[in-house]
């Protein structure tokens, strides 16, 4: 396409809706690109959000609409397509997609992340069919049944709560004798009387015939196996930056992260990085949104300094 934008925003996560709201309002020529036909990124999957300012216990599903419909209603265009790739010329960034090649003086890479998978027997043959990495989506199939969650973070946790509303059982799976997730929802967690800890263990094999029935776990010290019989399996062991059809344009830490800074700034001139897909020490949907109106600052900068 012959077209030369201001800035494209790839991906419609916070990050990615934020910085469509704010280049909207600084009247930048910009499009969204995103891959999935509905904006929200990871935040979809999210039951109730309680930490977002203003907003307490908003539905992930919810808060989604809410951003979206801000960026439309100051007239952001959306592009669905999937990004191939990107390169860096003389005076332009083309970014290569499923539907064609796209040119822009700026680029915000804002494509989040997925979630890590364990890489243990079982978990994809059993995937959809009691092997699941969102208990929002999923939680509901297994009312009055019982369930395992293997992680130790804020993610882990929030699924053991929220499955706990509905599941006869649950089991809480953590390679470590502690948890890493926040205090509160620690606290909430131990009051669950259907719920409990698996410590210093780890997920080795999820077994079943049609679907799941059980799943083998082994202590981390005496390395003791044993089964826990449940009718499915939640994985949040954390996520995956959606990096590498970027890796030839911008540097990337060891984890796939795209180094940049607060501000946005990667190392090659003219592309920003904001959300989840960046290095930073917290991900959390209010800090994606700050990185979002952070990396169309520094994008209009770039522009107005290169102006010809």
């Amino acid at each position: 396409m012959e077209h030369m934008y201001d800035l494209i925003v790839i991906g419609s996560g916070p990050a990615g809706l934020a910085a469509a709201v704010y280049a909207k309002r600084a009247c930048l020529d910009m499009i969204v690109l995103e891959k999935n036909y509905m904006s929200g990124g990871q935040v979809l999957n999210t039951y109730e959000v309680d930490n977002y300012p203003g907003l307490p216990g908003l539905g992930g599903y919810e808060l989604s609409v809410k951003l979206r419909e801000h960026a439309d209603s100051l007239g952001a265009d959306f592009v669905t397509a999937q990004v191939k790739g990107l390169r860096r010329n003389a005076e332009t960034i083309e970014i290569e997609t499923s539907r064609g090649l796209y040119r822009t003086r700026t680029v915000i890479i804002a494509a989040g992340a997925d979630h890590r998978r364990l890489g243990i027997p079982g978990e994809d043959s059993f995937a959809g069919k009691g092997v699941s990495y969102c208990a929002t989506c999923d939680g509901a199939f297994f009312r009055n049944k019982a369930a395992a969650v293997v992680g130790g973070g804020d993610v882990a946790v929030e699924d053991a709560i929220f499955l706990a509303r509905m599941c006869s059982r649950v089991y809480l799976v953590h390679r470590r004798g502690e948890l890493r997730a926040a205090r509160s929802l620690q606290e909430k967690l131990f009051s669950l009387p259907n719920v409990e800890l698996v410590w210093n263990s780890t997920a080795e094999r999820i077994e079943g015939e049609d679907t799941v029935s059980s799943l083998i776990v082994s202590d981390v010290n005496t390395k003791e196996k044993k089964s826990l019989s449940v009718d499915g399996v939640f994985i949040a062991v954390g996520i995956v930056p959606n990096s590498k059809e970027y890796a030839d344009a911008v540097a990337t830490d060891e984890g796939g992260y795209i180094i940049a800074d607060e501000t946005g700034k990667t190392g090659t001139p003219g592309i920003f990085a904001a959300g989840d897909i960046r290095t930073k020490e917290l991900r959390q949907i209010i800090t994606a949104a700050a990185d979002g109106a952070n990396a169309v600052a520094s994008a209009e900068r770039y522009i107005n300094e290169h102006a010809v």
